[in-house]
């Protein structure tokens, strides 16, 4: 014969069980554990860079669903992991050594101040990518490749952004593309869309610097540039246009300021409605009127509709 005990205990048991089912037989709101990471930067309407806001000064929506943020760092010094990426297709011969140049003066400002975690690598892409140094502070290694890259061939620019970002994925901290291109692609095996989603994956900003060799629309490729634009602004960064010399520099030098001046917020999601989208998308706003905010427009989660 049973104890009392023991039966009350198998009698809970069963209720237990029970409330499991009737809650598996109901659409439920999905909270997912892992913690979404955004970096944010704000701007006033004169494009200065505002870096004083508080905590409260935001709101976070996931799926137009508020949420409350849970880490915040105001003008954060979270590692950077910046991967920088210079196309060396053959329509870039002419002005290669003058964005190689920039380039150096950009790795130099990078590594002489900022969080002595940060890093650098290099990648060059013509037809085919090519990873010239991984990740490193070691700005004599960085100097020796750069002067080793020589202009030929296609444009696999969407290839170089799907594995440069594979490659920032996991390392800790923040993860940013500096991707100096003229704009388009020739060669990739991977589409545009293929490139964002491993961007977004990764947490990745990117930072498009177009230098354009052809001030004429008609001998430009206007679709690759607007691509680049669509790309920048789904991962929160910007896209510079400028021309050689001090122009090209002021455009990695805001590069920099940008990240020496960002926040750093991260949510739980919850309540967020099932849905059969993986991607989430998010929307922050600040409390004082007149700024504008950049961060990226989403993140992959849970796409189940239960």
């Amino acid at each position: 014969m049973r104890s009392p005990a023991r039966i009350l205990v198998l009698f809970l048991g069963v209720l237990l069980l029970g409330g499991i089912f009737v809650l598996a037989q109901e659409n439920v709101f999905r909270m997912d554990v892992r913690l979404v990471r955004l970096l944010v930067t704000v701007k006033d309407s004169a494009g200065g860079l505002v870096g004083s806001l508080n905590k409260q000064d935001f709101t976070v929506l996931d799926d137009g669903v508020p949420q409350t943020v849970s880490v915040f760092e105001r003008r954060t010094e979270q590692p950077l992991s910046i991967a920088v990426m210079v196309d060396t297709s053959g329509s870039t011969a002419k002005d290669l050594h003058y964005e190689l140049d920039s380039v150096s003066r950009f790795l130099h400002a990078l590594l002489r101040e900022g969080n002595p975690e940060d890093a650098a690598a290099l990648y060059s892409f013509n037809w085919q990518v090519t990873l010239q140094a991984a990740f490193t502070r070691r700005i004599d290694q960085l100097e020796y490749r750069l002067r080793r890259l020589r202009s030929e061939g296609g444009t696999s620019l969407y290839d170089a952004v799907y594995l440069a970002s594979r490659s920032t994925e996991g390392r800790d901290g923040r993860h940013v593309l500096v991707v100096v291109t003229d704009g388009g692609d020739t060669t990739s095996d991977i589409d545009f869309n293929a490139a964002l989603e491993a961007a977004q994956l990764a947490e990745t900003i990117i930072y498009p610097i177009l230098v354009i060799p052809i001030a004429n629309d008609a001998g430009r490729n206007t679709g690759g540039e607007h691509a680049l634009t669509t790309i920048a602004q789904r991962t929160g960064g910007r896209v510079f246009a400028p021309s050689l010399g001090p122009s090209l520099d002021a455009a990695f030098d805001e590069i920099l300021r940008e990240l020496r001046t960002q926040y750093y917020l991260g949510f739980y999601p919850q309540n967020v409605p099932p849905t059969k989208n993986r991607f989430h998308m998010i929307a922050v706003k600040v409390s004082r009127p007149g700024l504008h905010v950049f961060t990226r427009s989403g993140y992959y989660g849970e796409a189940s509709g239960q």
